[in-house]
């Protein structure tokens, strides 16, 4: 048995830390306990008091020896995330900058893996590598921080929705749940359906067949193969103008389709030209190295299988085989398609609570300066709903949808685009799937022509393809040509695009891209929805060429509303 003055060393001996206060806490009291007993009993302390002490001892290193364990495993953990995000780095350096890697570096790979890498490689040149990966707001919605915005603004449409009931309780006096203007956008939904059903069989076959009839006249069989190729190739110029250029515009416009239904058609009709060209263009190389070379007794000419799978396929950029999952998550297209529906729900409360009444009212009002001033700065909060809407809405949630069915594996529709510092970065980022079939079938092409001369000059014709193109599907389907957009791309795009360009960085440069960019949405609300009112408002009955071009918001001023039901 010890002394006391034995068990108040012991107790002092013990080390002191401020990590577990509960341990500390136990022990003190035993030290004070014992010293307690001391004080009264003098050295009347038993063996029992020498136990707990040493319980309480074991019980701290015990203690000790799990934050060790936990603070490897948290270190492990973090370890473990670095890798994978330098992994993916390095993959995206891989792809923007491809540069041959000395055999030192790299193991060498087997004949299968050779062959499998072979199928997501450009097949001529320097063309998009395909490498499985995830949507960037997926990562992103993983962390807290970063879904709480998503719940933002999932409580603002819930806003809306309540305000609307309101409104339509204390004007009606009962609860309207009425959905007039997305059943008029969507209108004349059968003869959209056939109308697309036509023009992706013709896509489908006509392609497809000319494709493979002059493949067979490279083989050398036939006389002349220049001719047949100058030949073919018209025929499918000829198509792409009429087959898909002409004919469905013609039934989009002699039908009169509202706005959502001719966006249904007119982007289905852009897309389906693009790949259409994607398809040509990557084949037709191999076509013609094959009978430089006749490395195989026929030319290698893609499956119908495969070039189906591409018409479906979430890029515009033609590969015979992609990465691809292993399984379908039905329950993350079904996630996606709810929430392609509830943003075309959050689109039609965003324009009945905060456009339509505002430019009802101005519509009637005489076009002057400080009443458009005041129409665009009341547009901005229209224009970025709508601006963040569509790029969540298909960029990701649609295109994920489709990715998902067909197993895609390359999922990177966009990249960090609300990161940009300049514009340059930013039209590479805010559309990838879009940006990819630019540069490298118009940007490249360009510059293989001109033989690498003139960079600025394919720089601009991109912007000018990009701005016609934006133009067109916007005058097809608001039935007017008012010319706002295509001001926009040529003029303040391509004078942001130098002036902002990569070099510029730091927060200053990220805050004048998003106050610009608000800027051009508030413009581009305010002015076309003006002029889609003026043009009901102020019809013309014979108009000419040139009154058919005059903006009819500049003009227009009456003093009774019409169609007030409708729009």
């Amino acid at each position: 048995m010890e002394s006391g003055e034995d068990s108040v060393l012991r107790c002092r001996a013990v080390p002191q830390t401020p990590l577990f206060p509960d341990v500390d806490s136990s022990l003190n009291g035993e030290c004070n306990r014992g010293e307690h007993q001391q004080a009264n009993g003098g050295n009347h302390v038993t063996s029992n008091g020498t136990i707990e002490v040493e319980q309480v001892i074991s019980k701290k290193l015990q203690l000790k020896r799990k934050a060790e364990f936990l603070k490897s495993d948290l270190m492990h953990q973090l370890d473990s995330q670095v890798n994978d995000f330098m992994d993916s780095l390095i993959e995206e350096s891989a792809i923007l900058e491809p540069a041959p890697v000395p055999a030192a570096f790299s193991p060498p790979l087997s004949d299968k893996e050779r062959s499998k890498l072979r199928y997501f490689r450009p097949p001529h040149g320097q063309g998009k590598e395909f490498v499985s990966r995830r949507s960037l707001l997926d990562e992103l919605f993983e962390v807290n921080h970063i879904r709480t915005i998503y719940h933002m603004f999932i409580a603002l449409l819930i806003i809306f929705i309540l305000s609307t009931l309101v409104v339509d309780f204390i004007d009606e006096g009962r609860l309207v749940l009425h959905f007039d203007l997305l059943v008029y956008a969507f209108g004349q939904f059968p003869l959209v359906v056939c109308t697309w059903i036509c023009m992706f069989l013709s896509v489908l076959l006509v392609p497809y067949s000319l494709f493979h009839l002059w493949a067979q006249t490279q083989s050398g069989s036939y006389p002349h193969p220049r001719l047949c190729s100058w030949l073919f190739g018209s025929v499918f110029l000829l198509y792409q103008a009429v087959g898909v250029g002409f004919l469905p515009t013609y039934v989009v416009v002699t039908n009169s389709f509202p706005p959502a239904s001719c966006f249904v058609i007119i982007l289905e009709q852009v897309r389906l030209m693009m790949k259409a060209h994607s398809f040509v263009r990557e084949n037709v190389p191999r076509v013609l190295t094959w009978a430089k070379e006749k490395t195989s007794p026929s030319p290698v000419v893609p499956q119908v299988s495969q070039y189906l799978y591409f018409l479906f396929a979430p890029t515009l950029v033609y590969r015979d085989k992609y990465p691809r999952n292993p399984v379908i998550r039905w329950g993350y297209v079904a996630t996606k398609l709810l929430q392609v529906l509830g943003c075309m729900f959050y689109a039609y409360y965003v324009f009945v609570r905060l456009c339509i009444p505002q430019f009802r009212s101005i519509s009637l009002q005489l076009f002057d300066l400080r009443a458009m001033v005041l129409c665009v700065f009341n547009s901005i909060l229209p224009g970025a709903l709508i601006l963040f809407l569509a790029f969540f809405a298909f960029l990701h949630c649609w295109l994920n949808a489709f990715g998902e069915m067909l197993r895609f594996a390359d999922r990177m529709f966009y990249k960090d685009w609300w990161n940009s510092t300049s514009f340059a970065n930013y039209y590479r980022t805010w559309n990838v799937v879009v940006h990819d079939w630019l540069y490298y079938y118009v940007y490249w092409d360009f510059l293989w022509i001109s033989q690498k001369r003139f960079r600025p000059v394919a720089m601009l014709f991109v912007f000018t393809v990009s701005a016609v193109v934006h133009e067109y599907i916007l005058a097809v389907c608001f039935g007017f040509f008012y010319p706002v957009l295509f001001c926009l791309f040529m003029c303040f795009g391509i004078m942001f695009n130098f002036i902002l360009h990569d070099q510029r960085k730091g927060p200053i440069w990220n805050i004048i891209m998003w106050t610009s960019l608000f800027l051009g949405q508030g413009v581009i609300i305010c002015l076309y929805s003006q002029e889609w009112y003026a043009q009901r408002y102020c019809p013309l009955k014979e108009p000419s060429f040139l009154e058919l071009l005059k903006p009819r918001s500049w003009s227009c001023q009456r003093g009774v509303m019409e169609d007030s039901d409708r729009l």
